[in-house]
């Protein structure tokens, strides 16, 4: 499995406007529900944040990537959310964090979503990959670089 095969523009949101972490994490939530990805706003919910509970998944550099392998999901899916401001996520390094990648995975799935963490990471460790999610100015924009072949 690969990003490219998880992800569409409907997925993507260039201005996230939550100031605080679990708010952030619903609205990303939302937008799953919005795309029929989940069957269950509240209970996906609880299961991101039981996650994050364990550790944070702020990696530092910016980026969170909040994630669940859950029974309330549907299909596989991986949305984007950027924040101008920034928001504090209890992050790794304490800084705060711009560039959000939340992965829905079903329960009874493989590990699919480790693919797919292995694939988002290996993009992120770029300054250049970070600094063009930051600046794009489409969603369309984003789409293609989260999509494209490194």
């Amino acid at each position: 499995m690969h990003i490219s095969e998880i992800i569409n523009e409907n997925l993507i949101c260039l201005e996230l406007m939550s100031p605080t972490k679990h708010s952030v994490i619903f609205e990303l939530v939302q937008i799953l529900e919005q795309e029929n990805v989940i069957t269950s706003t509240k209970s996906f919910l609880e299961d991101v944040i039981e996650r994050e509970n364990l550790s944070s998944t702020g990696i530092g550099y910016g980026i969170a990537i909040p994630h669940a392998k859950s029974r309330f999901v549907k299909k596989p899916a991986l949305v984007f959310g950027r924040s101008e401001k920034g928001i504090d996520f209890q992050s790794m390094d304490h800084e705060k964090v711009y560039l959000f990648f939340m992965i829905a995975m079903p329960e009874e799935g493989s590990n699919a979503h480790l693919k797919i963490l292995a694939e988002l990471s290996r993009k992120l460790m770029k300054e250049s990959f970070r600094d063009a999610l930051m600046h794009a100015n489409s969603k369309k924009e984003v789409l293609a670089y989260l999509i494209k072949e490194t």
